[in-house]
């Protein structure tokens, strides 16, 4: 078998490993060698979800599915029509794994344990006779004419699915591609001058979470050191690049009660309609007997922001390759025939729930297609 009919993978996490079985799905004939630069290959499946991997999201409408994309929903519209959670689940289940719905719409193996998920696709990638080498350090990539050589090897495709991490960027750069500076997403937030501080574990169902322009509605954990949960976590996402250039020095504002507005909640401490966990309801209520200050202060608590805390395991950044500079219709490059991308390399970045990784699967299955049919 010539190098004219090899793709090679670069990259062995959720969209490589993905994207290498499609290409061998779609033709068996062509040659897909993955290269992964340590001894594991998908290491954030392992520890996603408390090591259950949160494989996906019950959402099936493109539309509503894109909202979910701080950055890259514009473009990863077109490529949900072609690959969603739907198919996600379908593909799973015809390998043996079934998954499950939790309430809030994240999706798990039944089995509960990330394993189910790796050893699902190592084996459907065995079974399609991928070629795997693991601890394979890159120490050069370039092109001439139609064949890229990646030190002893040679290929006709290339697919870039390295994840965050800065040497994937350059390789990507030296091919002409713009870098996306990458910076945090999904954090909490760090606030040492809070007075709740003494109150770590209470939850609230909802609240609505406030920083400059960005506003997201949903659950809140008080920490030991802030602010935790679903909202403050898809705020982080959607307001990282603003965050990051102040240095995540900022004002964060707590609607305790979710409210419309001001009135509503002056309505609500009136008449005793609204509902807080007995502490920090204590807490809150201490801070005045006035009813309109009260109000003003459950409507919109100002807590002062002082950096974050990030969970270096599951870390993911808003940044990456140009989305402007790759066709989402087949994920090859536009400056760069034959080069592909797919996944967290790309300046794509999802809210926590599922996203990420559909994010994965999604782009490795269309670059993966599209190097198969070529």
């Amino acid at each position: 078998m010539t190098s004219l009919n090899r793709t090679i993978v670069v990259g062995g996490g959720a969209a490589g490993v993905f994207a290498a079985i499609t290409s061998k799905e779609v033709n068996p004939e062509r040659e897909v060698i993955l290269l992964e630069k340590s001894n594991q290959l998908l290491s954030k499946v392992r520890i996603s979800g408390g090591g259950r991997c949160n494989v996906t999201h019950a959402c099936f409408e493109p539309k509503e599915l894109i909202q979910n994309y701080p950055r890259g929903s514009k473009e990863l519209l077109g490529p949900f029509y072609h690959f969603q959670p739907l198919d996600t689940i379908a593909w799973f289940k015809k390998q043996g794994v079934e998954l499950k719905t939790e309430a809030d719409g994240r999706m798990f193996p039944l089995t509960n344990s990330s394993q189910t998920i790796i050893d699902c696709l190592l084996n459907v990638a065995g079974k399609k006779g991928v070629i795997i080498h693991k601890m394979h350090r890159i120490e050069s990539v370039k092109k001439e004419q139609e064949l890229f050589s990646i030190d002893s090897l040679a290929a006709n495709r290339l697919i870039l699915a390295t994840g965050s991490s800065t040497w994937g960027h350059e390789m990507a750069a030296s091919f002409g591609h713009t870098i996306i500076q990458p910076v945090p997403s999904l954090f909490t937030f760090n606030v040492p001058t809070s007075p709740l501080l003494d109150l770590p574990g209470i939850t609230l169902e909802k609240v609505i979470l406030t920083i400059d322009n960005y506003s997201q509605k949903g659950p809140l954990l008080l920490t030991h050191w802030g602010f935790s949960g679903p909202a403050a976590l898809k705020l982080s996402a959607f307001a990282a690049r603003a965050l990051y250039k102040k240095n995540y020095q900022d004002t964060l504002y707590i609607n305790w009660i979710a409210a419309k507005n001001e009135e509503e909640v002056f309505q609500a401490v009136i008449n005793k309609r609204f509902e807080l966990p007995a502490k920090l309801a204590a807490r809150l209520l201490s801070f005045s007997k006035d009813p309109r200050i009260l109000a003003k202060k459950l409507y919109r608590d100002p807590y002062n922001i002082e950096g974050t805390t990030l969970n270096k395991q599951e870390f993911v950044t808003a940044g990456g390759v140009c989305l402007k500079e790759v066709d989402f219709k087949t994920m090859q490059s536009r400056l760069c025939p034959g080069l592909y991308f797919a996944g967290e390399i790309l300046d794509i970045d999802g809210i926590t729930g599922g996203f990420n990784f559909q994010n994965a699967w999604t782009t490795g299955f269309l670059a993966g297609k599209s190097t198969g049919f070529t």
